[in-house]
């Protein structure tokens, strides 16, 4: 198989199921903030030891994104062939990362003020991964379509890498107050 395929080399890309479309179409520009998040969580997850949960828990959300992607790939005519937690997000999806944001909260103390990002390397590469969610929210808001729930599950990952980022971060969170309170 190659890399390359030049099929893309007149401004176009394949979609699931089939068909093609501008690559600066809005579901081309989710898909690739999307992949971008993927990124940045797959660097949060290199920073975590391979045994410990947050990396296996990272990469089950990387597997969940291209869930993602392919629902986002997909021409309005070929969304019947779509199927939950395979090609398109589903309410358990959603349901699964509640769980998770519940379950996590609690193995540390969460912080009720706004935290300063950067208190270690795995935090800071989570909260550069929350942004990146974030940002792929803004832009599936503008795709968002009938019925889908792409929104809703961002909306819910940005928050559970928040909740991980504090998890790395051990019980020491600073804070806005916390960090004038230390320089005065």
């Amino acid at each position: 198989m190659k890399i390359y395929t030049r099929k893309g080399d007149d401004g176009t890309t394949g979609l699931l199921f089939g068909g093609r479309t501008q690559k600066d179409a809005d579901a081309i520009a989710l898909n690739g903030a999307v992949d971008e998040a993927q990124a940045a969580l797959g660097w949060a997850r290199s920073l975590q030891p391979v045994d410990e949960p947050l990396n296996k828990v990272i990469a089950e959300v990387e597997r969940d994104l291209w869930i993602l992607m392919a629902e986002v790939a997909t021409q309005l005519d070929n969304r019947p062939k779509l199927e939950d937690d395979r090609t398109k997000v589903s309410q358990r999806m959603i349901d699964q990362l509640e769980e998770r944001i519940d379950y996590w909260s609690h193995q540390v103390e969460m912080p009720t003020e706004f935290v300063v990002p950067g208190e270690n390397q795995p935090s800071a590469a989570l909260d550069v991964a929350r942004t990146v969610i974030r940002r792929a929210e803004r832009e599936a808001v503008s795709w968002s379509l009938e019925g889908s729930l792409v929104v809703a599950y961002l909306n819910r990952l940005s928050d559970f890498v928040w909740t991980l980022a504090r998890v790395a971060e051990g019980p020491a969170h600073r804070t806005a107050r916390s960090m004038k309170e230390e320089s005065a």
